[in-house]
């Protein structure tokens, strides 16, 4: 036996009511015990079958039903178990879709990876100024791979300098008709240090944004230190 008793919402009353969802609560309420009321007096929850339970779903319309069995269509959904007084006494979430289930996986994974780094930060480290330490000897490092790598395109710089001029005494770059073709060594040694320039020009590149990756690694780690060394709102 099923009872259709009103249309409402599943995720349920607002935090701060008004009136009117107050006057739709109350007659939802009423609602329920004349549910409940109707399938005592059928004889589904009263005598030998005192014990058998009352659901509670919603459809597709909003509509909200109450019976002794969940029609099949609906048995994948949200419901609610009550007993004869109309008291909660269990609830069934919905059947979720692969797609919640994957996104339920990563926030699961997502929020044990926290916990792992929350724990390491608390073991690893007894204050900020550690983090901080640990910080300025990363970046010395890195820093150190970047002015090396700077120093390096400067000589580079300069040994392509001597190089293209020794190249203007030969075709194509001169103009005399008497000039020779360049050398193949010439050329390749030109070709060779144009090379290593952008190479170490890309070296550079990645080490500052690696140092900036460092620098906004451990200022997360700072700020989720101090979080955790925190105390709490309430404590005195």
């Amino acid at each position: 036996m099923r009872f259709i008793v009103s249309r409402g919402s599943r995720a349920g009353l607002p935090r701060t009511p008004s009136r009117g969802h107050r006057a739709r609560a109350r007659a939802a309420c009423c609602s329920l015990l004349l549910a409940v009321a109707a399938l005592q007096t059928s004889g589904l929850v009263l005598g030998a079958s005192s014990s058998a339970p009352v659901y509670r779903w919603v459809d597709e319309n909003g509509v909200v039903h109450y019976g002794d069995q969940v029609p099949p269509q609906y048995s994948q959904q949200e419901k609610t178990l009550l007993d004869r007084q109309g008291m909660v006494i269990g609830h069934t979430e919905a059947q979720k879709s692969a797609a919640e289930l994957e996104r339920d996986a990563r926030e699961q994974e997502q929020l044990q990876k926290q916990k792992q780094h929350d724990a390491f930060l608390l073991t690893t480290y007894a204050s900020v100024k550690d983090i901080e330490l640990l910080r300025d000897e990363r970046l010395e490092q890195v820093q150190g791979q970047r002015v090396a790598a700077e120093q390096y395109v400067a000589s580079l710089n300069e040994r392509l300098v001597g190089l293209q001029s020794r190249a203007q005494a030969y075709k194509p770059y001169s103009d005399e008709a008497r000039a020779r073709r360049m050398p193949d060594e010439l050329a390749e040694e030109l070709v060779h240090a144009m090379n290593e320039i952008r190479g170490q020009r890309e070296v550079v590149s990645a080490r500052e944004h690696e140092e900036s990756q460092i620098r906004t690694q451990f200022q997360a780690d700072i700020d989720r230190f101090r979080e955790l060394r925190s105390p709490p709102p309430d404590a005195h």
